[in-house]
């Protein structure tokens, strides 16, 4: 399960969202999130859903490779539908016992479910086809106005890009210590919650000693390499926006200006 973990995660490839400028694709996600989030039929839904399925599609990610992100929320998943689908009154679809179904709770569940895996493959999209180190850039520019107000924006900037980056690192780490515990007979997979509970000791421990060593160890070749954070510094590569960026987010806006539409309509 942990190697499924797939935030933070860059994928190279020559496609047209790749080439997008960074700062669109935050802004584009936001929409989409808002798209989501705002749709209250499963009309304004599928609008979204169409939208993902074509960026998708142009960003050439690999299916296996998006669909290995939703793994690990499926217990949410699950979690989610179990309340929508036994808690919600209405008219009653199945009922033995006490377990009562309406069509509300089935029609509530498959929302709901819809919604956090587009939402899920939506936001992997973002890393998925934006590097670690322009995704710092676009997210400086974009907060840059909040400089009038004296927040430290490069070093906000910095401090979420190396929390993402490190992600992938920090499960990779996981596993290796899962593993080699293990190895020395520790059991993990038996016994009741309190039992797994504290066979994780032994792998939460070394994980902390290992992301403590890993911040010591960036924080001493950022400053042997002069950093001081953005005052004065300059970039190898310069954002720029190109008329695809405009056009991309003119469409974003679009398909949002549909899905308020549907709502009012089927509202």
């Amino acid at each position: 399960m942990l190697k499924d973990i797939t935030i933070g995660q860059y994928f190279p490839a020559d496609s047209i969202i790749h080439r997008l400028d960074p700062r669109f694709k935050i802004i584009i996600t936001a929409i989409f999130i808002t798209m989501l989030f705002s749709a209250d039929n499963f009309w304004g839904l599928l609008v979204g859903i169409i939208f993902l399925l074509a960026s998708f599609l142009m960003s050439k990610i690999p299916m296996k490779l998006m669909l290995k992100s939703l793994k690990p929320i499926i217990p949410i998943i699950i979690f989610t539908t179990a309340l929508n689908l036994f808690f919600l009154d209405g008219v009653t679809f199945f009922k033995f016992g006490f377990i009562k179904i309406t069509y509300e709770g089935l029609e509530t569940s498959a929302f709901m479910i819809i919604r956090i895996i587009a939402l899920i493959m939506g936001s992997s999209l973002l890393t998925y086809t934006t590097s670690p180190i322009t995704l710092t850039d676009a997210i400086e520019r974009l907060l840059s106005p909040l400089k009038k107000i004296k927040l430290p924006v490069h070093e906000l900037a910095m401090m979420m890009t190396i929390a993402l980056r490190f992600i992938p690192t920090l499960v990779e780490e996981t596993d290796k210590i899962m593993s080699a515990q293990k190895a020395r007979g520790a059991d993990m997979e038996s016994g009741g919650i309190m039992q797994r509970a504290k066979a994780l000791t032994p792998i939460l421990i070394p994980l902390f000693v290992s992301a403590f060593r890993r911040a010591e160890e960036l924080a001493l070749a950022m400053e042997c390499r002069c950093y001081h954070g953005g005052d004065g510094r300059t970039r190898l590569k310069k954002l720029c926006s190109t008329p695809a960026d405009y056009n991309s987010l003119a469409i974003s806006i679009l398909f949002l200006a549909a899905v308020i539409l549907l709502n009012i309509t089927f509202g």
